[in-house]
């Protein structure tokens, strides 16, 4: 893998733009409870770095000791397991305003590592402000770590997700994307960019790129969607959820009083 390139210098950063570089995190968060100013304020000061990443980087190393948690702000990541013989399975897909790695506060390391899939832009927060927040910001805390409950939800979507044939795991893939853009302003009920090429979905789905292929061409024949040049596009949503069985409530979207 490529090495990271530098990161920004912070004091060329300053902390009304990272402000502006957190609203998908913001607005992750506020779909799900009211941010109050001091909240706000406490999440831009905690930001110590912005770094950019190219397609292909490992950003985080299986077993690497962790000193910050990183927050995707634009692009996107994927954790990555890997297999006897080298073969890898995605096994989650991070989105513009998730966490990649909050866990790692209370873990220290990743078991996996955490590969850019396409040009992305993180923010660092080092574990030593997530603890400071941890403790003087009792509410916060409660939302950051419903935000690792959520990615438990996830996973566990995707576990169950395997026991459906090919075109039903690849449908409910598109359609919790199309969710999780949505909440951020990504998509559009036509579609939402998807900068991932056939090899890397075989891996997220559990598929062979041979497989992969003649999935997403039912898919198309079958008018549910074309994923195609960077785009997945939808003809129909409804449809495609009918046909995925797809319920978005493992997403945790409602607010609720945290």
């Amino acid at each position: 893998m490529s090495s990271a390139m530098p990161p920004f210098a912070m004091s060329s950063v300053d902390r009304g733009s990272i402000g502006d570089m957190l609203s998908d995190f913001f607005r992750t968060l506020e779909t799900r409870d009211a941010l109050g100013p001091t909240e706000r304020d406490a999440l831009v000061g905690a930001v110590s770095d912005v770094r950019v990443h190219p397609e292909g980087d490992t950003l985080i190393r299986a077993g690497q000791h962790a000193e910050h948690s990183t927050l995707l702000l634009d692009g996107m990541v994927a954790r990555a397991s890997y297999m006897a013989g080298g073969k890898r399975q995605f096994v989650a897909i991070h989105v513009p305003g998730d966490f990649v790695d909050l866990h790692s506060l209370l873990l220290r390391r990743l078991d996996h590592d955490v590969v850019a899939l396409s040009d992305v832009r993180v923010a660092l927060f080092p574990h030593a402000a997530l603890r400071r927040i941890s403790e003087e910001h009792a509410h916060l805390t409660r939302l950051l770590w419903l935000l690792t409950v959520i990615d438990a939800a996830i996973h566990r979507e995707w576990t169950a997700r395997l026991g459906h044939s090919a075109a039903v795991r690849m449908a409910k893939f598109l359609c919790e994307l199309h969710a999780r853009l949505d909440l951020i302003g990504g998509a559009t009920p036509q579609g939402f960019p998807l900068p991932l090429t056939q090899a890397v979905m075989a891996d997220i789905i559990g598929l062979t790129p041979v497989h992969m292929n003649r999935t997403l061409r039912n898919l198309r024949e079958s008018g549910l969607a074309v994923v195609r040049d960077g785009l997945a596009s939808i003809p129909d949503l409804a449809a495609l959820r009918r046909f995925a069985d797809f319920n978005p409530a493992y997403l945790y979207r409602e607010p609720e009083p945290r």
